[in-house]
């Protein structure tokens, strides 16, 4: 038996009254002059960040917003699970479950809400070790497991969609390859990426091209991700206790995988950066969301084997160059988009074209 909860988010004033003496304090690093995002985050965007973090955000504003929108917890497998559910008015509206992934968290989805709740019940989660969730890192199928059951034994979703990217990809994929009665389809943003354990010889030339990307793109980029599945306690330290660091290593990241034109702030307000980050700071769930990757070893995970559930692409240019032959190569693919503009995080970054390209492809595969 399932006892679901209210929540509203409340944090305390001396979190907050913390949080300016601690960012008051910062202790700057030097930089090389004009130095930009050439060795990671900008000092010049960071120093503008906190001053407005200091000056000109109002948490208060932003947590009245996500409380004004319905979010509840529950105890699955002796873990809280914190979710949002929003009810559409459509009598034949279809449930559909958003999962966000990593440095991101349930915030991602906020600007689609308005936009989906016509055909659709949403169903947005925070993953486990994320959010206002339990502090414990879940691989893929773990997370698949708690939120099959959420949809399926919690609120009596019985066939529904489900959509998501990053660390949400892996979990959509477990869950459709675990559950494939109760899910109708699946909508991803990117699918995964090869790891060199594939036989080359059976890949495309523009496979074979997109794993030499990856490859490279490893070496530019993926130390973060070698940091968080092999050191992540080392780095939560700083994290935890700096939010100048904290919003150093997250900003970076939303920088890196917008859309590649113009600054970031051409793609993403400061306040929504600040709220994202600010979940982070007051849920202290930097750790537990790195540990993640530390625990999601792909080997025997549901998510490492191809989706037979019917499946939508959906490749943004602020993110890996995915070709159409490795998309069918992992999943059953029903449509497969390249998308004009948008990132890793495109649901907060072009929200419009993103959800319209979910219903799309939803709306073509109706429900089982």
């Amino acid at each position: 038996m399932f006892t679901v909860k209210p929540f509203k988010v409340n944090v305390p004033q001396t979190v907050l009254d913390d949080l300016q003496q601690r960012l008051r304090q910062t202790r700057w690093p030097d930089a090389p002059e004009n130095i930009g995002w050439n060795y990671g985050t900008d000092p010049v965007f960071l120093q503008n960040l906190v001053k407005y973090w200091q000056n000109g955000y109002d948490w208060r504003k932003h947590e009245a917003a996500i409380n004004a929108i319905p979010q509840f917890t529950v105890e699955i497998d002796s873990m809280t699970i914190h979710f949002q559910h929003i009810k559409s008015k459509n009598p034949n509206a279809k449930p559909l479950l958003l999962v966000h992934g990593w440095p991101d968290c349930f915030y991602r989805f906020h600007k689609v809400i308005p936009l989906l709740t016509d055909d659709y019940h949403l169903i947005i989660p925070s993953i486990p070790g994320f959010g206002f969730s339990g502090h414990v890192a879940k691989t893929d199928d773990g997370s698949a497991k708690i939120f099959a059951t959420l949809m399926n034994d919690v609120l009596g979703y019985k066939t529904y969609f489900v959509a998501g990217g990053d660390v949400g990809q892996g979990i959509a994929k477990s869950i459709a390859n675990l559950y494939p009665d109760n899910v109708a389809a699946i909508h991803l943003s990117d699918v995964g990426y090869p790891n060199g354990s594939e036989d080359w010889s059976q890949m495309s030339p523009a496979e074979q091209q997109f794993g030499q990307f990856i490859q490279g793109w490893w070496y530019r980029e993926g130390a973060y991700a070698m940091l968080h599945a092999t050191k992540p306690q080392t780095q939560a330290y700083g994290l935890n206790d700096s939010p100048t660091g904290l919003a150093a290593w997250i900003t970076e990241k939303f920088n890196t995988w917008r859309t590649p034109d113009g600054s970031i702030e051409d793609h993403y307000s400061k306040d929504d950066l600040l709220t994202n980050i600010m979940i982070y700071w007051v849920t202290q769930t930097i750790n537990s969301s790195m540990r993640t990757y530390a625990v999601d070893n792909p080997q025997g995970l549901a998510s490492n084997n191809k989706v037979n559930v019917p499946t939508g692409v959906a490749i943004f240019p602020g993110d890996a160059p995915t070709p159409k032959e490795w998309a069918e190569r992992r999943v059953n693919l029903k449509r497969f988009t390249k998308m004009d503009k948008g990132g890793h995080f495109a649901a907060l970054e072009v929200p419009e074209l993103w959800a319209n390209e979910l219903k799309t492809f939803f709306n073509s595969t109706g429900g089982k």
